[in-house]
């Protein structure tokens, strides 16, 4: 068994045919077939069930997944490794929360380009559930994300403490209204989609006001959210930083929260067992580096919340 051997059978496991895995390769069909043919003499068990639809991994070829991800993994290391020459270069992949790319992602991308030009940067917005799953899986070097985080294979740098506010349009100015504003059938609690560690938090804010029942208004976009707020379709519940310009405006107002829901911190995670090239250390250096600087005071309608 080897490399090679295991980089076509994971190509064939993922595409699920044999002329997928071709395409994938940059190869011919009659060549996958002899090699996943002889992965399976070696074996001595069929990995995969044929049939004119394509194919399924059998038990044995289940099995085999992850040892042929985690050998591909290393091998992946291991050219990284011998081939950084300690000066940041090539491709890094960078998740981040929406509201991070929009508020904190812009002056470390600014400065990163300008300090290390041979560096491309790959930049994924999604929400935090997604981010972690995708580090994980090493399809991103590293997100920002919402944490804490415990888990056993991520490791975390500590970025910014976001204050979190609860945001509506300018008519629904008090505790009691957003309580009815929540409650009612034609109006919304907006958020991002399903894994975002913000809508989370709202869940908990609104049962700490005695609102179990809500309508959920999923957005794929921050600017999304701030306009369907500034229109009177629902509320929301941002960092403070994105939507401060939206509230000197008047286009809505700012609602504080409690203390055990105001504050947000976020983290950037890479995996614990990963490499870390030239240009993601770089990078790391870069946005722990990064320090917001004080904004001129502005006028900005705000409520205290309490609790209920």
């Amino acid at each position: 068994m080897n490399s090679a051997d295991l980089r076509f059978f994971q190509a064939v496991a993922r595409a699920n045919s044999i002329g997928g895995a071709a395409g994938v390769l940059n190869t011919v069909q009659s060549n996958v077939t002899a090699r996943i043919k002889s992965l399976e003499e070696e074996i001595g068990a069929p990995l995969f069930h044929r049939s004119r639809r394509g194919v399924t991994l059998t038990a044995t070829g289940i099995q085999l997944v992850p040892y042929a991800e985690r050998v591909g993994e290393l091998l992946d290391e291991a050219k990284r490794v011998v081939t950084d020459r300690g000066t940041p270069c090539g491709l890094l992949r960078i998740g981040s929360m929406e509201t991070t790319a929009a508020l904190r992602l812009p002056p470390i991308l600014i400065r990163y380009a300008a300090e290390y030009p041979e560096v491309d940067v790959l930049v994924e917005a999604a929400p935090t559930e997604k981010l972690v799953s995708e580090v994980v899986a090493r399809k991103l070097d590293g997100a920002f994300v919402s944490g804490p985080i415990a888990h056993p294979e991520l490791k975390s740098l500590s970025i910014v403490e976001e204050e979190l506010v609860v945001i509506s349009s300018p008519r629904f100015r008090e505790l009691s209204d957003l309580k009815a504003l929540a409650a009612s059938p034609a109006l919304k609690v907006l958020a991002f989609r399903s894994g975002c560690s913000y809508r989370r938090r709202m869940d908990m804010f609104l049962a700490a006001c005695g609102v179990t029942h809500v309508r959920w208004m999923e957005l794929g976009t921050m600017d999304g959210i701030i306009g369907c707020v500034a229109a009177g379709v629902g509320m929301a519940m941002l960092p403070r930083g994105v939507v401060q310009d939206a509230a000197a405006n008047g286009q809505l107002i700012i609602h504080l929260l409690p203390d055990n829901l105001r504050s947000a911190p976020t983290v950037f995670v890479t995996r614990s067992d990963e490499y870390l090239s030239a240009a993601l250390q770089a990078f790391m250096t870069v946005a722990s580096e990064a320090h917001s600087r004080p904004q001129p005071a502005r006028p900005e309608p705000v409520r205290q919340l309490q609790r209920a």
